[in-house]
């Protein structure tokens, strides 16, 4: 289960690098609908990095566990909002959403 946190948290950290150098693809200007794509890429870059940071100093930092678990949580909300909102696809949706569910801390 370790080695399964761990692979969750680095693919969250690459999709959120993959949508921020994605971004000068969909948007030719700085637009504000271009920063709220980049902003989402951070955002799962920095969750991803809780997580990571959760399997490393979790046991000892009870704060960072409960942190990630809370990022995780309201990270899967958002983008199955998100998701049905912008009528996506149902396979990137479940993939996406449950990345985040695989990478929410359990205990």
């Amino acid at each position: 289960m370790k080695i399964a946190y761990r692979i969750a948290a680095w693919l969250i950290v690459g999709l959120g690098v993959l949508q921020v150098a994605s971004t000068p693809r969909f948007f030719h200007g700085f637009t504000p609908s271009a920063l709220w794509l980049a902003s989402g890429g951070i955002a799962f870059v920095l969750t991803g990095t809780l997580n990571l940071l959760n399997r490393t100093y979790g046991r000892e930092a009870r704060g960072v566990r409960w942190a990630s678990s809370a990022a995780n949580i309201v990270m899967t909300g958002f983008i199955a909002l998100e998701g049905v909102v912008d009528h996506a696809d149902a396979p990137e949706l479940v993939i996406v959403v449950g990345l985040m569910g695989v990478a929410t801390p359990r205990r």
